[in-house]
C-alpha cells in the first residue's frame, strides 16, 4: 500500500467517526465533485471528492456509508477510476448501475439520514434525491459544515488573485447594455430579482475575469440583480482600485463573498438595498411591487443553501436568462473567436512541423509527409521526447501568440494505447515516450482574451498499418456522415444517442 492510499484510508475512517458522532448520526454522506457554484471544473481547495477517493477525473460522486465507499462516474472515466480507486472503494458505472439516489433508497434502512453540504448540491439534484428518499422516509440532511473539510488538514488556502476587468473591445457589449436586457426579462417574468451563481454567467454579465480555477478565466463570485440594484459578491482582497471604480461606475455594489446568504434572505423579505444607482433600469415608476414578488433562480446551478432562504412559492425556477445571450455571440465576439483560432491554429501547425522534424532527427521516422516504408530507429537518441515534454513545447508555441492567457484544459498528449483513453492525462514521471511506429493524438486548447480554442489532431510520423488506416478512415467517414445528417427539430444529443 502506498503512503497516499494509507492516508486516504485514514481519512475515510476519520470521516466515518465524524458521521457517527454527528447529531443526528449520519448514515451516509454524499460528496459531489461540484463546488458552491455547481462548476464542472473546480479549484484545488474544492476537490473534496478527489481528496477522499483518490479519483482525479472531473466528473463523479462519492457516497460514504457506515460500511461502504462508492464512486459514481461516467464512461469517460471507467478505466481511470478502476486504476485510481483502492480496494476499499466500489466503482459504480453511470448508465449501467443504479443512480445514487436509487441505490440509497434500495440499500439503506428506513429513516436513514443522508448528509450533504448544501452549498455543493443544486436545487434540481436535491429535489430529485428527496423524491427518491420518500420510498423509505429517508432524509436529506443539510450539514452546517462540510465534514470532508474537517479531515482535510492541509486543504489549500483561498488564493487572492485579482479580479480583471474584461475590456468591452473583446466583450462586444457593455455591462449597462447587458443589465438593461436582464432587467427587462425580470420585469417580463414579474420577478423582483435574480440570484446568479454560475461563475461563467457572473463573469459574462459583469465583464470580469479571474484566475480562481485552472484553465477557466473565472472568479469565485455571486451576483444578485434586482430591478433597481446590482451586487457583486467576491473576496474583497481580489478587488483592485480599477475594479472598484469600474463597478461603481456600472452601478454595482461590491460585497464580501460570504455575505451572499444573508443578502438572499434580505432579498426574499424585500429588504435588500444597494448604494449604487447608475446601473438601474429606467422603468415605469408605478411598478406594482406585489406583482413583482418572484425571485429568479436557475435550479440547475443554484445551490440548495441559497434556495433554502427563499419561500418555495417565491422561487421562479427557470433556465437562467443569461444562458442564451451568453451563448449567442455578438459580432465583436465572433471576430475575436476567428482571430483566436487563426493564431491558435498557427501555433499547432508550428508544433506539428517541429514535432515531425524531431521525430525524423531523433527517432528515424520517415516523416508525416513521406511515403517511405516504416521508420529507421536510431540506436542513440539525441533527445528523448515524451508525452509531457512535447506538450510543454506546444504550450510554448501558443504562449508566443498575441492575447494568450493560458491553456483551456490539460493537454491530452498521448502515444499508442494511451490515445484510446478518454481524457488521458500524462504525468511527467509515468508518461510514455514517443514512438515513430505508433499513433500520436494531441487534444489541446488555449484561452485568449478574444476567444477560447479546442483542437484535436491524430497523426502518425512513420508508416501506419492497414488496420490503423482503416480505423482512421472509418472515423472520418462517420464524422462526415454526422455533419451531413439532418435531425428533426427538437432532437437532443441524449435522445439521438439513445435511439
Amino acid at each position: 500500500m502506498t503512503s497516499s492510499s494509507a492516508a486516504r484510508n485514514q481519512h475515510l475512517d476519520e470521516l466515518r467517526a465524524l458521521m457517527a458522532s454527528h447529531s443526528p448520526p449520519i448514515h451516509a454522506l454524499l460528496i459531489p465533485s461540484e463546488d458552491a457554484h455547481q462548476s464542472e471544473y473546480v479549484s484545488e481547495r474544492d476537490k473534496r471528492r478527489q481528496f477522499i477517493s483518490g479519483f482525479t477525473g472531473s466528473a463523479g460522486l462519492a457516497l460514504i456509508t457506515t460500511k461502504e465507499a462508492l464512486l459514481w462516474t461516467d464512461g469517460r472515466y471507467f478505466l481511470q477510476a478502476t486504476n485510481q480507486l483502492s480496494d476499499r472503494w466500489r466503482l459504480m458505472r453511470m448508465g449501467e448501475d443504479p443512480p445514487v439516489e436509487v441505490w440509497i433508497a434500495d440499500n439503506l434502512s428506513d429513516e436513514a439520514v443522508i448528509g450533504i453540504d448544501s452549498w455543493c448540491i443544486s436545487v434540481d439534484s436535491a429535489q430529485r434525491y428527496e423524491q427518491a428518499f420518500l420510498k423509505k422516509n429517508q432524509m436529506l440532511f443539510q450539514l452546517s459544515s462540510d465534514l470532508v473539510d474537517e479531515v482535510w488538514k492541509d486543504r489549500p488556502p483561498n488564493d487572492a488573485t485579482p479580479v480583471i476587468v474584461h475590456p468591452v473591445e473583446f466583450a462586444g457589449c457593455s455591462v449597462a447594455q447587458k443589465m438593461k436586457q436582464l432587467r427587462e426579462k425580470l420585469q417580463h417574468e414579474k420577478a423582483s430579482g435574480i440570484i446568479i451563481t454560475a461563475l461563467d454567467e457572473v463573469a459574462w454579465l459583469y465583464n470580469v475575469r479571474g484566475n480562481d480555477v485552472h484553465y477557466s478565466p473565472v472568479v469565485h463570485s455571486y451576483a444578485i440583480v434586482t430591478l433597481h440594484g446590482a451586487f457583486f459578491y467576491v473576496d474583497k482582497r481580489k478587488v483592485t482600485t480599477e475594479v472598484k471604480n469600474y463597478m461603481s461606475e456600472s452601478g454595482i455594489d461590491i460585497r464580501e463573498y460570504d455575505m451572499v446568504q444573508l443578502d438572499v434572505s434580505l432579498l426574499a423579505s424585500g429588504q435588500l438595498k444597494g448604494s449604487a444607482v447608475n446601473g438601474s433600469l429606467h422603468m415605469e415608476k408605478d411598478i406594482n411591487v406585489a406583482e413583482h414578488s418572484k425571485i429568479w433562480i436557475d435550479s440547475n446551478s443554484c445551490c440548495l443553501a441559497l434556495y433554502s432562504k427563499l419561500r418555495p412559492d417565491q422561487a421562479l425556477m427557470l433556465q437562467s436568462p443569461i444562458a442564451l445571450p451568453k451563448a449567442v455571440k455578438n459580432p465583436m465576439e465572433l471576430t475575436g473567436l476567428r482571430k483566436a483560432h487563426i493564431r491558435d491554429g498557427a501555433a499547432v501547425v508550428q508544433y506539428l512541423a517541429w514535432l515531425d522534424n524531431q521525430m525524423q532527427e531523433n527517432y528515424g521516422a520517415s516523416g508525416y509527409f513521406s511515403e517511405a516504408n516504416g521508420s529507421q530507429k536510431k540506436e542513440h537518441l539525441e533527445i528523448k521526447l515524451t508525452e509531457v515534454s512535447v506538450s510543454d513545447k506546444l504550450e510554448a508555441f501558443r504562449a508566443e501568440k498575441e492575447h494568450f492567457k493560458g491553456l483551456s484544459f490539460p493537454t491530452i498528449s498521448s502515444v499508442g494505447p494511451n490515445a484510446a483513453i478518454i481524457h488521458y492525462s500524462p504525468e511527467a514521471n509515468t508518461c510514455a515516450e514517443l514512438d515513430a511506429d505508433k499513433i500520436y493524438l494531441c487534444d489541446s486548447g488555449a484561452q485568449y482574451l478574444d476567444g477560447t480554442t479546442d483542437i484535436t489532431r491524430t497523426v502518425h510520423f512513420g508508416k501506419p498499418s492497414e488496420h490503423q488506416k482503416s480505423c482512421y478512415t472509418a472515423v472520418l467517414k462517420g464524422h462526415i456522415a454526422l455533419d451531413a445528417a439532418v435531425f428533426p427539430n427538437g432532437t437532443t444529443g441524449e435522445s439521438f444517442f439513445h435511439c
